[in-house]
């Protein structure tokens, strides 16, 4: 008995971000399958879908934000709920990587938290992870199968290219907030034309989260508009304090760029009072409305993620998104 079988892509959400995933279905052309999921008294969760999953290419696609830890537990009764029902490929649709700083150890006793995550997702049944703007790239190697890195640079750099290329009169410059991020700086200064170069050198606390401590500007910024980029905007301290040593340095002005807004307390006062032009985000993380104020642009990530979907349902290329830099 034979039998041809066709590839059938169906797109799942959580309760995390459900705007962003109903972009990318409607992106797809495709429904979400719908789910019932709930807390028991307990605060346990359970979700089930209502419809049929078997033999089905699975795309799950959840938001690590807070509260993180009770988003992530839904993600991976999600996915168990899709290996236990016959689902052929699980493929986790994670635009934020929950705990992605916790990659490494920075003294005695710490955990490593991300490698933690991926073996969670292979253990639930997890094939394959997409997400976008890792913390650190090693990140690819914690999860055993493919892992396919989303960048959101061609994203946020069209469009600063776009609104700030000539229109100020002055140049433009990239500027890393840190020496370990200089390799992407280089590919935002390629992609806004070669634009110069700068980095902060700083000094982080190890005791302390979210804070660092001395700020000195690397490079030439004196009179030029300041891409200050980084993939996490969560209290925002570091961000501001290193544009406000890129303005001290002469700087015509400040455009913040990142990926992924926490936007922890107390970011929005820090960020509507630092010196930037403009805070520009994605949607990977959703933001809240008391935490939207005028300086803050949203862009949306769902055009990428609908369309590296695609590429993985069709076993078409996803690096040929971002030049064969993925």
């Amino acid at each position: 008995m034979k039998k041809t079988t066709e590839k059938h892509l169906m797109v799942f959400s959580g309760r995390a971000h459900p705007t962003l995933a109903q972009e990318v279905a409607d992106l797809l052309e495709t429904e979400l399958v719908p789910t019932t999921a709930y807390e028991f008294a307990n605060s346990e969760i359970y979700v089930r879908y209502q419809e049929s999953v078997r033999g089905s290419d699975a795309f799950v696609i959840q938001s690590h934000t807070a509260p993180i830890n009770q988003w992530i537990m839904e993600h991976l009764i999600m996915v168990d709920a899709l290996k236990r029902a016959s689902a052929k490929r699980i493929t986790v649709v994670m635009p934020f990587w929950g705990y992605s700083r916790q990659d490494k150890k920075h003294r005695g006793r710490e955990p490593i938290s991300a490698r933690l995550m991926a073996d969670l997702f292979k253990t639930a049944g997890a094939d394959r992870i997409i997400s976008v703007d890792l913390h650190a790239d090693q990140l690819q190697g914690y999860f055993d199968g493919p892992v396919d890195h989303l960048m959101a640079l061609p994203v946020l750099a069209d469009y600063i290219k776009g609104k700030y290329g000539d229109a100020h009169g002055a140049e433009l410059a990239v500027v890393s907030p840190d020496a370990g991020r200089i390799k992407v700086a280089e590919r935002w200064s390629a992609r806004l034309g070669g634009v110069p170069l700068a980095f902060i050198h700083k000094t982080r606390d190890t005791t302390r989260p979210n804070e660092t401590v001395a700020n000195r500007v690397v490079g030439e910024v004196a009179g030029k508009i300041c891409v200050l980029t980084d993939d996490i905007i969560d209290t925002g301290g570091t961000i501001v304090k290193a544009a406000e040593a890129i303005m001290a340095e002469g700087a015509a002005g400040v455009v913040i760029a990142a990926t992924h807004a926490i936007l922890s307390d107390p970011a929005v006062d820090r960020l509507k009072n630092s010196p930037a032009i403009e805070v520009i985000v994605t949607d990977t993380l959703p933001i809240e409305d008391s935490k939207q104020f005028d300086k803050l642009t949203t862009l949306s990530i769902a055009p990428m993620l609908a369309r590296a979907i695609r590429e993985v349902f069709e076993d078409g290329s996803v690096t040929s998104m971002f030049d064969g830099h993925a």
